[in-house]
């Protein structure tokens, strides 16, 4: 491995912020891009006329609903390091687009309302961090308003998520009289002072809780500051870096994003606790990022992130090796070799020409219509990275356009934006009508937002009686065909080409399986 690689990847922090929504999350981002001086002025996250929208937020609906419904890539620089940051959707409707998303980060940011503590997304989403063993770094956000005890939130954490927290910063007064935060690590109280809307804040250090100062800027907090932190010496489980590193300790962090509040804190140790590009599996063996030789796999493909060009991007993690910009590679699936010349790294929707990109970056490869989410991308070595997986969908609609002049628009809109996997579409064997299959009903509005504004499509969602979806492969290729025949009518082709069974009970699709032995219907695929 080359100095210069090597140097490189120490650099690299890939992480993802993940939390139930309205629990801060884009407000964090912003305040990380502002403290890290990616940005100026941090643009706030309601949808009002007289504010900006949130930098990470660059579709229409994004900026008018005030959510974030698409996951935006973010690269930025911070004391010496490179750091690669993905804003997630919140909302649960949008979960498959940050699953997905999970797979190409080293570590996560966990973002916790300090009133309402561990909540149903939250949950999932740690779920699957456990399972890929993702360090995670806990944020407990808005001590600015109305919240939990920290001890209650503590115990909080443990009971609901079933990891050992470790406390970093500790709040200084809670709800109108928050003040700051304690750093545990150094022993310094860190006083924040009012600063303008979106702009960092001035904080007054003090390097001691004894003496007239603390005192004067404490008041009566200073006492109560100093029997939680002796409490916490007793009560809080000790640092264990290995336990964080196997995602089963979560240091904790108290603030306010809004007010940025224990956000400098924040960043500070998470560059410190954070590990760089880590290996990765694929079917034939673990690649790790030191080998010289270039590999990375697509988790998310977006269009029309430049409407006036009507492009397609697919954001692809580099795993291992180096890229440079006019190099040589290969499309595993395709065995096609393509030359790369106008990589993209991003601020959100901003973006710039990529030289040289090392493991753990994110760079955006111009997409064609021939880069599917999962593939992987090589200096001719055969490999497939695993675990990019597709759900089934839960809700079905059928599409309706309202002008026939417009069909051709109508399915590139549709097989453009459902190729970025946050819907799926499906068409049936017999027949000619789009199908859009979601976990959310807010997808569907979605797309047809987006169908109006990027492809100048009227289209309408009629509901149908479609409830189940099931995956369908076969231990014997011969199986197919009398099977097809048998149910042609629940039968459909996913964007992918995926034999799949669409219907309208769970109990159908399970007699179906039970009356064909041999044939396998499961909810979930992993994307190749």
């Amino acid at each position: 491995m080359s100095a210069e690689l090597e140097r490189e990847i120490r650099r690299r922090r890939a992480f993802a912020i993940i939390s139930h929504p309205d629990a801060g999350k884009t407000t964090m981002t912003e305040k990380l891009l502002l403290f890290g001086g990616a940005i100026q002025l941090a643009g706030a996250v309601k949808a009002k006329k007289s504010q900006q929208s949130a930098r990470s937020d660059w579709m229409s609906i994004e900026k008018e609903r005030g959510i974030s419904v698409s996951t935006a890539v973010m690269s930025f620089e911070y004391r010496d390091l490179a750091l690669n940051l993905l804003d997630t959707p919140g909302h649960n409707d949008f979960s498959e687009d940050t699953f997905r998303t999970l797979t190409a980060v080293d570590s996560v940011l966990m973002v916790i309302d300090a009133a309402k503590g561990v909540e149903t997304q939250t949950r999932r989403l740690l779920e699957v961090c456990r399972l890929k063993r993702t360090p995670v770094i806990t944020f407990i956000n808005k001590l600015d308003l109305d919240a939990m005890e920290p001890m209650d939130i503590l115990d909080n954490l443990e009971k609901e998520l079933g990891m050992q927290t470790t406390p970093f910063t500790w709040p200084i007064g809670m709800g109108p009289d928050f003040k700051g935060v304690y750093d545990l690590r150094d022993k310094t109280v860190n006083f924040y002072l009012a600063a303008a809307r979106g702009r960092r804040n001035e904080r007054e250090i003090l390097h001691t809780l004894d003496g007239p100062e603390a005192e004067e800027l404490l008041g009566k907090h200073r006492k109560q500051l100093v029997d939680e932190i002796e409490l916490l010496q007793g009560a809080a489980s000790p640092w264990d870096e290995t336990a964080f590193l196997r995602g089963q300790l979560t240091p904790v962090f108290f603030g306010s994003a809004l007010n940025n509040f224990g956000v400098k804190e924040l960043l500070d140790c998470f560059c410190d606790l954070a590990p760089p590009p880590q290996p990765r599996e694929t079917l034939a063996r673990i690649v790790m990022p030191e080998e010289e030789k270039f590999s990375g796999f697509v988790f998310k493909i977006q269009a029309n992130m430049d409407k006036n060009h009507r492009d397609r991007m697919a954001f692809l993690r580099v795993c291992s090796g180096t890229f440079r910009r006019g190099m040589k590679i290969v499309h595993v699936r395709t065995g096609k070799e393509l030359q790369v010349r106008n990589a993209m790294t991003f601020l959100a929707r901003g973006r710039s020409i990529v030289e040289e990109a090392y493991p753990g970056d994110i760079i955006g490869i111009p997409n064609h219509g021939t880069i599917r989410i999962a593939d992987t991308f090589t200096e001719g070595e055969v490999l497939q990275f695993t675990g990019v997986p597709s759900f089934a969908p839960e809700l079905f609609r059928r599409v309706r356009l309202r002008d026939p002049m417009k069909a051709k628009q109508l399915q590139k809109g549709l097989e453009q934006v459902c190729e970025e996997g946050a819907a799926q579409l499906f068409r049936p064997l017999i027949g000619s009508d789009y199908i859009v299959g979601a976990l959310g009903a807010l997808q569907f509005e979605v797309i047809e937002a987006r169908l109006r504004d990027e492809y100048t499509v009227d289209a309408a969602f009629e509901g149908m009686a479609l409830q189940v979806c099931r995956w369908v492969s076969f231990d014997k290729p011969e199986l197919r065909r009398t099977f097809e025949n048998a149910y042609t009518k629940d039968l459909f082709q996913d964007g992918a080409g995926n034999l799949c069974l669409l219907t309208e009970t769970r109990f159908r699709a399970e007699y179906i399986a039970e009356k064909n032995p041999g044939v396998r219907l499961t909810t979930t695929v992993e994307l190749h």
